[in-house]
C-alpha cells in the first residue's frame, strides 16, 4: 500500500575551480569585512598571529572534512557524518547547533550590512532615526534579514557562476586594499611603529580574537555541502578544501598588516582606532590612504554581507528543513510551499531567530555565539571522523588524515579550548549557547527521539513490503462484521500476496490482572478459527490471535507492532452516537502512533455483491492510498470503478476541461482503466452523496484526526459517510505524529482540500 520514493540526485556539474571559489567566497565574506576591526581591538597587532593560528586550527578540522567529503558524496556535510558516526543524540545536536550557528551567523551579517548601509546613507546625508531602543544599525539589520528571507521564500538564489563572479570581485577589492596599503606602509620611515607593542593584550587577547574570528574560516563546511554536485568528488573535495585555505589565510594576514600599517589613528593606537570603528574599520582605513577607497570598501562590504545573508538564510532554513524531513523536527519544518516550492515554514522560523539575535545582542556577542557553535560543531565532526575510521573501514577515502588519530585529537583539544576560552570574552554568548544546547537536548529527549523510533518502524514496514513480507491485521470487535472485513482483507491479500491476521481484543479493566480475561476466550476462538479456515480455503494464508489487554486500542497497537503489520482493517458504525465516537476517538488517537495504513469499513458489504465502486477525486495522501487500494477491490469484486469529479455549476468550459484533464492525468498514472463520473453541484458533499446512489461501495481517503477533533468536530469525510447511500470505506495513510500547531495547520489544509475534490 505504501509507495517508495525515487531517490533524487543532483547533477555533478561543479569543477574544482567552482567548488574552490565557493569555499573561498564563504570565507572571504562578511567575516573579514565585519570582524577585522573588532578583533584588532582584542588582539592588537597580534591579529596577524591570530589569523595564522586560526588557519592552522582550521586546517586540522579541514582534514576531517577532506577525508569524509571524499568518501561521502551526498549533500549534508558535517550533520550527516555526525549522525552516522556518533550516537543518535549527537546527530540531532549537530543539526540543532548547525541550524543555530547559521542563523546567528546570518544575524552577524545582517548587523554588518546595517553598519555598512548606515555609513553609506550618512555619506549621502540621510539619517536613519532611532526606533525606541533599536539603533539604526539594528533596524536596518532586521529589515534586510526579513528581505532576504522573503527572497529565499520566492526561490531566488545565487547561482554558481554569479557566485564565482561575486567572489572574484571581493578578492579584487581586497587585493587592491592590500596592494595600496602595503605600498603606503613600505614608504613609511616608521613602518615598525604601528606594530609596537605587538601583543598589547598578551596571549589571552590572541586566543580571544581567535575564537571571535573563527567563523571566517568555516568555508570548508560549505564545500562539503556541495559534495553531491561536484565532479570527481573523491579527488576534488579534498583539493578544494585545502586550496581554499591556502588562498584565504594569506589574504587575511595581508589585510591585517595593511589595515594596521596604513591607518592614521590620530591620538589612538592603530588597533584602538580599528576597534573604535568596529564593523566599518576597513572602510575608514581605506578612506585615509587612497581616493575612492571608502566607496570601494563600502561596495565590497555591502556585496559581501548581502551574498553571505542570502547563503546563510538558505543554509539555516535548509538545515531546519532537513531536520524536519528526518523527523527530528515537527513536520511543519519539512513542508514545501505549493507555489514557490520552498520550505516556507523553515525559512520563517529561521528568520525569527535571526532577527531576535540581531536586535537583542551587540555584534560582538552575536559573532561570539556563532563562533562557539561552529567550534562545537567542528569538534563533533572530528570525533565522528575517528569513530567512522573504526565503524566504516570499507569507505573509499580519497584523502586520509596523516598521523591519525593524533592530528584529529589535537584539533578536538584546540577547538574545545577556544570554545571554553570564549567565556572570558563574552559570557552572554556562552549563556545563549548553553541555553540553546540544553533546549536542544530537551527537544531530543521529549520529542525527536520518539519520532526517530516511529520513523524507524515505518522504514522497517516499507522494507517488509519491498521484500513481499506483507501482513494485514483484521480487528474483529463484533463477530457479525467478520465476513465483511474478511472480504476487504482477502481482496488486498490476493493482490499483495499477504498474510491475514484476525485479532480480537479482550478488554480487561485497568488494575485487574490480565489473566482474568482468559475465561472469555472460548466463544470468540471458534469464530476466529472459522474465519481463518474460510480464508485459507481460498488460497490466502491466515491465522488468528486473541489479545488480552487493558484497553482495546492498546491491544491493537501492541499486536500490530509485535506482528509487523502493514495494514489494519476495522469496522465502524455509519452513524455513531456520542459514546461510540468517544470509544473510536480513543482507539484512533492511539492507532496514529502505529506505523501502518488503516482502512475503516462503515456499514456492511451488500449480500448481492459489489457491482460499482465510486472514488471521489482528491489529491491528498489519503486519497492516493485509496487509489492504490481501488484496483485490488475492483478485481476482487469484478466491478466497475468510477472516479467521481464534482465541479461547480456554470464553470467556465475551459476551466472545467482543465480540471477534468488534471484528474485524468493524476488518476490515469495509477489506474489506467478507471472511468470518470463528472457532476455539477455547489456542495461537494451533496454531489458525492448523490453519486453514491448508483454505487455499491464508496471508497475515499479519510483522516480521522486527533482525539478532540474526532470527539467534537465533523469533517467532510464524516459528513459524506453519514449521508452516503451505500457502505463507505475510508483509507488513511500513516502520518508520523505532529505537534499541536502542525495538527492545527493540517486541519486548515484539510478544509482547503475541499477544492481538490472539485478539481
Amino acid at each position: 500500500m505504501a509507495k517508495f520514493e525515487t531517490e533524487v540526485r543532483l547533477s555533478r556539474e561543479m569543477t574544482l575551480m567552482d567548488v574552490t571559489l565557493i569555499g573561498v567566497g564563504a570565507m572571504i565574506g562578511a567575516g573579514i569585512f565585519v570582524l577585522t576591526g573588532i578583533a584588532a581591538g582584542v588582539a592588537g597587532p597580534a591579529l596577524i598571529v591570530t589569523f595564522i593560528l586560526n588557519g592552522a586550527v582550521a586546517l586540522l578540522t579541514a582534514m576531517s572534512y577532506a577525508e569524509l567529503g571524499s568518501c561521502y558524496h551526498d549533500a549534508g556535510g558535517g550533520y550527516l557524518w555526525v549522525k552516522e558516526g556518533l550516537p543518535k543524540w549527537n546527530g540531532f545536536l549537530a543539526g540543532w547547533m548547525s541550524w543555530f550557528a547559521h542563523a546567528v551567523a546570518c544575524s552577524l551579517y545582517a548587523l554588518g550590512f546595517g553598519a555598512y548601509f548606515e555609513s553609506l546613507l550618512a555619506d549621502l546625508g540621510v539619517t536613519v532615526p532611532h526606533w525606541g531602543f533599536l539603533a539604526p544599525q539594528k533596524l536596518l539589520a532586521a529589515g534586510v534579514a526579513v528581505l532576504f528571507a522573503y527572497i529565499n521564500f520566492r526561490g531566488a538564489s545565487e547561482t554558481g557562476k554569479i557566485g564565482n563572479i561575486v567572489t572574484m570581485a571581493k578578492i579584487v577589492i581586497l587585493l587592491i586594499f592590500i596592494g595600496l596599503g602595503l605600498h603606503y606602509l613600505i614608504g613609511r620611515p616608521d613602518w615598525r611603529q604601528p606594530f609596537t607593542p605587538f601583543m598589547p593584550n598578551g596571549w589571552p587577547g590572541v586566543i580571544r580574537a581567535m575564537g571571535l574570528t573563527f567563523i571566517a574560516f568555516q568555508g570548508f563546511e560549505v564545500i562539503a555541502q556541495c559534495s553531491e554536485e561536484v565532479r570527481a568528488p573523491r579527488r576534488n573535495i579534498p583539493r578544494a578544501t585545502f586550496l581554499s585555505l591556502l588562498i584565504v589565510v594569506p589574504i587575511y594576514v595581508l589585510v591585517a598588516i595593511a589595515a594596521l600599517g596604513s591607518v592614521n589613528p590620530g591620538n589612538l593606537t592603530p588597533w584602538g582606532y580599528l576597534a573604535l570603528k568596529k564593523e566599518t574599520a576597513l572602510v575608514q582605513v581605506a578612506r585615509q590612504f587612497f581616493v575612492g577607497g571608502g566607496i570601494m570598501l563600502l561596495a565590497g562590504g555591502l556585496v559581501s554581507t548581502m551574498s553571505a545573508l542570502n547563503a546563510t538564510v538558505y543554509s539555516s532554513s535548509r538545515v531546519a528543513f532537513a531536520l524536519g524531513r528526518d523527523r527530528n523536527f515537527p513536520g511543519l519544518f519539512s513542508r514545501v510551499h505549493q507555489v514557490k516550492h520552498t520550505p516556507h515554514w523553515a525559512i520563517l522560523i529561521s528568520m525569527i531567530i535571526v532577527v531576535l539575535m540581531a536586535v537583542s545582542l551587540p555584534i560582538e556577542d552575536v559573532a561570539a555565539s556563532a563562533d562557539i557553535m561552529f567550534l562545537l560543531l567542528f569538534l563533533q565532526v572530528n570525533l565522528a571522523t575517528i569513530s567512522l575510521r573504526k565503524k566504516r573501514p570499507d569507505l573509499d577515502r580519497g584523502f586520509i588524515i596523516p598521523l591519525f588519530p593524533w592530528l584529529s585529537i589535537l584539533g578536538i583539544a584546540l577547538l574545545l579550548f577556544l570554545a571554553i576560552y570564549m567565556f572570558t570574552y563574552s559570557p552572554k554568548a556562552w549563556l545563549a549557547t548553553g541555553v540553546w544546547v540544553i533546549l536542544g537536548l530537551t527537544v531530543y529527549k521529549r520529542y525527536a527521539s520518539k519520532r526517530e523510533i516511529e520513523h524507524a518502524r515505518k522504514v522497517r514496514s516499507l522494507k517488509r513490503i519491498e521484500e513481499r513480507e506483507y501482513r494485514i491485521l483484521v480487528c474483529v470487535g463484533n463477530p457479525r462484521h467478520i465476513d465483511d472485513l474478511s472480504q476487504l482483507a482477502e481482496a488486498l491479500a490476493l493482490k499483495n500476496r499477504a498474510e491475514i491476521l484476525f485479532l480480537h481484543v479482550i478488554d480487561v479493566d485497568e488494575g485487574a490482572p490480565l489473566v482474568a480475561g482468559l475465561d472469555q476466550t472460548g466463544p470468540i476462538r471458534l469464530i476466529l478459527q472459522k474465519a481463518e479456515a474460510a480464508i485459507a480455503g481460498r488460497g490466502v494464508s491466515a491465522r488468528s490471535v486473541i489479545t488480552v489487554s487493558h484497553g482495546v486500542s492498546r491491544g491493537i497497537v501492541d499486536t500490530a507492532e509485535a506482528e509487523n503489520c502493514n495494514l489494519i482493517v476495522l469496522g465502524r458504525k455509519r452513524e455513531p452516537g456520542f459514546f461510540d465516537r468517544y470509544g473510536t476517538a480513543i482507539t484512533d488517537s492511539v492507532l496514529e502512533r502505529t506505523p501502518a495504513e488503516v482502512i475503516f469499513l462503515h456499514g456492511q458489504i451488500p449480500a448481492a455483491g459489489v457491482k460499482t465502486i465510486i472514488l471521489p477525486f482528491g489529491e491528498n495522501i489519503h486519497t492516493r492510498l485509496a487509489l492504490e487500494l481501488a484496483p485490488a477491490l475492483a478485481d476482487y469484486f469484478r466491478c466497475r470503478l468510477l472516479i467521481a469529479l464534482v465541479v461547480p455549476p456554470g464553470l467556465d468550459p475551459a476551466e472545467r476541461e482543465a480540471r477534468c484533464r488534471k484528474a485524468e492525468e493524476f488518476v490515469g498514472a495509477r489506474i489506467p482503466s478507471a472511468e470518470f463520473y463528472v457532476t455539477e453541484d455547489e456542495d461537494i458533499v451533496h454531489g458525492i452523496v448523490e453519486a453514491s446512489e448508483s454505487a455499491d461501495l464508496l471508497l475515499m481517503g479519510g483522516r480521522t484526526g486527533s482525539f478532540w477533533e474526532m470527539l467534537a468536530a465533523s469533517s467532510m469525510t464524516e459528513d459524506i459517510t453519514r449521508q452516503a447511500r451505500c457502505p463507505v470505506v475510508w483509507a488513511e495513510e500513516y502520518e508520523e505524529s505532529k505537534s499541536f500547531l502542525a495538527r492545527l495547520l493540517s486541519r486548515s489544509e484539510e478544509e482547503r482540500s475541499v477544492d481538490s475534490y472539485a478539481g
